[in-house]
């Protein structure tokens, strides 16, 4: 399955309020290694601690806010590399849900804070 397809069908089956999600990446074709490398770099990819096991890249991907990558791009990078004529296979690692962004509010009006309020459901 083409990395792009298996990440949306990941993006399809997390619950509407999923804050984090880490990915893992592993391409078929080591030889591919540099290049995954440098287009994943697009999305701060980190490289994998533990090799043995296979996997290459954690992927930290924000649903709407954080400190990761939009899974617009993520997505759009990995149709890059499918188009490139990569082939690997993703796992999630972790799925985070719930969790709101900290905001200081102090100072700011009440019109402010109630945006806030709707926009993250709190």
């Amino acid at each position: 399955m083409a990395l792009a397809t298996d990440f949306q069908r990941i993006l399809d089956t997390l619950p509407p309020d999923w804050t984090d999600l880490e990915v893992d990446v592993r391409i078929e074709d080591e030889a591919r290694y540099v290049d995954t490398a440098v287009a994943l770099s697009q999305v701060n990819a980190q490289v994998y601690q533990y090799p043995r096991e296979g996997w290459q890249w954690r992927l930290l991907v924000a649903h709407s806010f954080g400190h990761a990558a939009a899974a617009e791009t993520v997505k759009a990078v990995l149709e890059n590399l499918d188009a490139a004529g990569t082939r690997g296979e993703l796992r999630v690692a972790e799925v985070r849900e719930g969790r709101s962004e900290v905001v200081q509010m102090w100072g700011r009006p009440e019109s402010v804070r109630e945006e806030f309020r709707q926009r993250r459901s709190l």
